[in-house]
């Protein structure tokens, strides 16, 4: 079925448009009582401290072992007595989560009271960019046949919010939206104009609609989430007027390549159990996610505009990885930011080959660096603060990992012993041990158990290997946005001559040998689970991507 639909009008079948519902009762944004949220406060509280206890103790033992092993101090050792403590913080941070989560008692889903109904409207709000729209037409279908089962189609419309420019995308998009749109299980609306990129067309949105619903769950277009899961999410922050945002834990979707099917490993191993100790000690500072989240409308709207940054990208214009600081305003204008680390009826698909992830991690690496502008904004929480330093030191690592290695391996910092970095590896693995620790003691079977062991066996090599690639090409980022290069949003990609897939992975690989075969040859030794890995690159990229 063809049809036009004007640019910048909401579309909607006037034969069966969505039911609107009757008067509904407004909750006061702030009537919890104090005894019940110093209790929760106070706990919230105590695990913040003890995370941040453990991780400084874990840090300083660390690095007190590397400072023990250097037998002669030079400038090159100093350096990188400072690289060693910003990347073993950061490891300890990631562990001693994994280990809150892995000694929490298991997570016991919110349930629905039997006959409950919403007090409020909540628009679902699925934005698309240029993406092929036949998964979320289909999802979006899906979820809303789920909603009327669910009976709570009559508080829930969907929104389908375009940004989408190029004419033949335009022309796709309204053709397979068409039928959602004539049976009215779906409102859509693109932009003429597309200020301020996602953040943009929600404010948009938040202007025309927003005075209609008191929640919005956003979704991007490789989101899902189940009707039972978006009742429980309304449930919860109706019982909580002072929650202003409640992340959702998210699974992946099954996945076509070998690439997406170990980060798709990953997260199932790992997920859940650091999910779990971040909500835990985060407690009502949590964080947001761009997606998959339910958002008071009233809160967001408290919070203020999204400030655009002073001068030229890659660190000034439009924020990014606006989530984050979206999260971080609602909590700086008093609301609870949430996380629910269940991931049932919540998902998200990942990049399939490296070349996608590589190109959205590009994306996100000029998000978190735009933010060494806005950590020290005035009036944010710390643990807001602590987010945006995690989320910049996510990619600062991997120049960091790199010059470490190759000072270390060039001779550079004499070191008596390997010990401390052997103590580094343990907290990077501590997270994929929890986790899989987790998972063992959830079954009793034998035969799941090996199962499990053989899987967590494969995913640490194929991650091993796959680690100094990751490092090399954020590298490479970091690089890019420091020297000024702007990535876009969702640029169209580079046309013209290429490298051969995996061939500047071979290179930089080929220059360390190389480097440290002059400088310090009985290191080359030391040198090999990072160097291997890079020279194999032309054939371990191809690979995976199948």
């Amino acid at each position: 079925m063809s049809m036009h639909v004007p640019q910048g009008r909401s579309v909607v079948a006037p034969a069966r448009a969505p039911q609107q519902p009757p008067p509904l009762r407004r909750i006061p944004a702030r009537t919890v009582p104090a005894s019940v949220l110093l209790p929760q406060a106070a706990r919230f509280r105590s695990l913040a401290w003890l995370q941040a206890a453990l991780t400084l103790t874990l840090t300083a033992l660390v690095v007190t072992g590397f400072v023990a092993a250097i037998d002669e101090w030079t400038m090159a050792g100093s350096v990188a007595l400072v690289l060693m403590t910003l990347t073993t913080a950061a490891l300890a941070l990631g562990a001693t989560t994994a280990l809150i989560g892995l000694m929490a008692p298991r997570h016991v889903p919110f349930r629905l009271q039997p006959g409950w109904t919403p007090t409020g409207r909540t628009a679902v709000l699925l934005t698309l960019c240029g993406e092929d729209p036949a998964g979320p037409a289909r999802m979006l279908g899906e979820l809303a046949t789920d909603l009327e089962r669910q009976g709570i189609r009559h508080t829930t419309t969907l929104f389908v919010l375009s940004d989408t420019r190029d004419a033949a995308g335009i022309a796709t998009e309204e053709q397979t939206l068409a039928p959602l749109i004539d049976s009215g299980r779906i409102v859509y609306r693109r932009r003429d104009v597309n200020t301020g990129r996602k953040p943009g067309n929600i404010a948009d949105w938040l202007q025309s609609h927003g005075d209609r619903f008191d929640y919005m769950m956003t979704l991007d277009a490789d989101s899902r989430m189940g009707a039972a899961r978006i009742a429980n999410m309304v449930a919860r922050m109706e019982r909580s007027p002072q929650t202003g945002l409640l992340q959702a834990g998210m699974r992946l979707i099954p996945a076509q390549s070998r690439f997406g099917r170990l980060q798709r490993l990953s997260a199932r191993m790992m997920g859940p159990t650091f999910l779990t100790g971040f909500a835990l000690w985060t407690g009502d500072a949590g964080n947001y996610w761009g997606h998959n989240a339910l958002i008071r409308v009233r809160a967001f709207r408290e919070a203020g505009e999204l400030p655009k940054l002073s001068g030229q990208a890659p660190f000034g214009g439009d924020i990014l990885s606006h989530d984050f600081i979206e999260a971080a305003l609602m909590r700086r204008a008093g609301w609870k930011i949430e996380i629910d680390a269940d991931t049932r009826a919540s998902a998200e698909d990942g990049p399939q080959t490296l070349a996608e992830f590589h190109k959205r991690d590009r994306r996100w690496c000029q998000g978190n660096l735009q933010h060494t502008r806005l950590i020290g904004a005035k009036g944010l929480h710390p643990i807001s603060r602590l987010h945006m330093a995690v989320g910049i030191m996510g990619y600062v690592a991997g120049p960091i990992w790199l010059a470490l290695v190759v000072m270390l391996a060039a001779g550079m910092v004499p070191a008596a012993t390997i010990w401390p970095l052997l103590a580094v590896a343990v907290l990077l693995l501590a997270p994929k041990l929890c986790g899989l620790t987790r998972s063992l003691r959830s079954t009793q079977s034998p035969r799941a158990r090996r199962i499990m062991l053989r899987a967590g066996a494969a995913e640490l090599a194929l991650s091993s290997i796959l680690a100094p690639i990751v490092m090399i090409r954020h590298v490479l980022a970091v690089g890019s946005v420091v020297t000024g290069h702007d990535c876009g949003w969702k640029g169209p990609t580079r046309r013209g001559p290429a490298l051969p897939v995996g061939a500047f992975e071979a290179v930089a690989g080929a220059a360390l040998v190389a480097f440290v075969a002059v400088l310090n040859p009985e290191a080359l030794l030391f040198m090999l689970p990072v160097a291997l890995p890079l020279l194999a690159a032309p054939v371990l990229v191809p690979y995976l991507d199948r």
